[in-house]
């Protein structure tokens, strides 16, 4: 099993002992979850067997009976042939991590040869991105009272948060041979998006026949708010100059704390060079940080507060890239949703989970909200409010220090 995947094979419902009756019903009578049908191809060659099949039976010429015989061994090896062409084959998608709206990413479909002869030529793939519904399923109603303009604005937005696309396999899948494919993908907007390989399909090898597996391959993963542009405050960097007692955990003060490893997202003027040399990887200086500059964030999603759907994206993509910001920083020692507990901010992992709770979050309509207090001493509290109609600013004990 490859990380960050699901592996399926033609022959994924079960793995039986071969025989030769098992074969023969199997080509004449294949699973559902394989089609075959004649391409336009196939068509014109069936359609002139049966011309040929009915001359040959009223003149009684062996030429065409011989001619038949051909025709119908074609149709009947290429059947066989693309049997052959997939038997053995699995494949498994692969999704690499952290996923933001507006941004590329790569989606890896790998497929391996694990047994069967002769090798595998001309595959297909048909991979669909589809964004996942948060919330009760919706009733089922009936379309008869529905307008035109209704039934066309709803398929418009199906249409918009799905995508698709066909990967062909190009080279050859020898026995014990393996192969990655890639899809480059856009997504549009946050919340939880399901990768799904829906068919895989060959013409192999003539193109008479078209043969289809419905692979029913899903994986899930949460895309993270689109990252936004704001402007800091006079204020935020007067409080960074003001400097404070020194603390044992890894930030941006003056005194170094430590040498690490390097981790995605870290800042390149970090990276002590002379030691990345000597370890022959890459690390990077960490320095402690200050107890002025600490801060815990809490996101309110109360409804009342952001009835504005455009200005409530606003905040979620703001609040998710303050809060990478301010981590980088060293100065974010707590992140909290709504009235869920506050979740301590030690590494990258701690974060990571909640912007994905950020990614899916929606207008909370059950009343205003509290923030929870942790145990200890308590820093800085940064929330956010609107401002206008289309801004948000960032408040620490309500003294403006971001804005978007």
């Amino acid at each position: 099993m490859k990380p960050g995947g699901k592996r399926s094979s033609a022959e994924a419902d079960a793995r039986r002992r071969f025989s030769w009756s098992a074969l023969l019903w199997a080509l004449v009578y294949p699973r559902r979850r394989q089609r075959t049908a004649p391409t336009l191809a196939g068509a014109v060659l069936i359609v002139l067997a049966l011309g040929i099949g009915s001359a040959a039976y009223n003149v009684g010429n062996n030429i065409l009976f011989i001619a038949l015989s051909l025709l119908l061994g074609c149709l009947i090896l290429s059947g066989v042939l693309s049997w052959l062409n997939v038997r053995g084959v699995d494949w498994w998608l692969q999704l690499a991590p952290r996923w933001r709206a507006g941004r590329e990413t790569v989606v890896v479909l790998g497929v391996r040869k694990t047994k069967g002869f002769p090798p595998t030529y001309g595959l297909w793939f048909d991979l669909t991105t589809r964004t996942v519904e948060s919330g009760e399923p919706a009733r089922a109603e009936s379309t008869f009272s529905a307008r035109g303009i209704e039934v066309r604005a709803a398929l418009a937005r199906a249409d918009r948060a799905e995508a698709r696309q066909r990967l062909f396999l190009t080279s050859r899948l020898e026995r014990a041979g393996e192969v990655r494919l890639e899809w480059t993908v856009r997504p549009a907007n946050r919340g939880r998006l399901r990768v799904s390989l829906e068919q895989v399909g060959s013409l192999y090898p003539f193109g008479f026949l078209k043969k289809q597996f419905s692979a029913d391959l899903q994986a899930e993963i949460v895309v993270w708010p689109a990252p936004v542009a704001y402007r800091r405050l006079a204020l935020a960097a007067t409080a960074r100059r003001t400097g404070g007692e020194p603390m044992a955990r890894a930030g941006e003060g003056g005194d170094l704390l430590a040498l690490r490893r390097y981790e995605t997202g870290d800042s390149h003027r970090l990276i002590h060079w002379k030691a990345s040399a000597r370890a022959d990887r890459w690390l990077v200086r960490q320095f402690s940080a200050e107890r002025t500059e600490a801060l815990e964030l809490w996101l309110d999603t109360d409804a009342a507060v952001w009835p504005r759907p455009e200005q409530f994206e606003l905040l979620v993509s703001f609040a998710a890239t303050l809060a990478e910001d301010l981590f980088r920083e060293g100065r974010l020692t707590g992140v909290s949703l709504d009235g869920a507990p506050p979740v301590a901010v030690r590494r990258l992992h701690d974060l990571d989970g909640w912007l994905d709770d950020v990614a899916v979050a929606s207008p909370r309509t059950n009343g205003p909200a509290v923030p929870a207090t942790r145990g200890g001493r308590r820093h800085a509290l940064l929330t956010f409010a609107p401002e206008g109609l289309r801004g948000v600013v960032a408040l620490v004990n309500g003294q403006r220090i971001a804005a978007a």
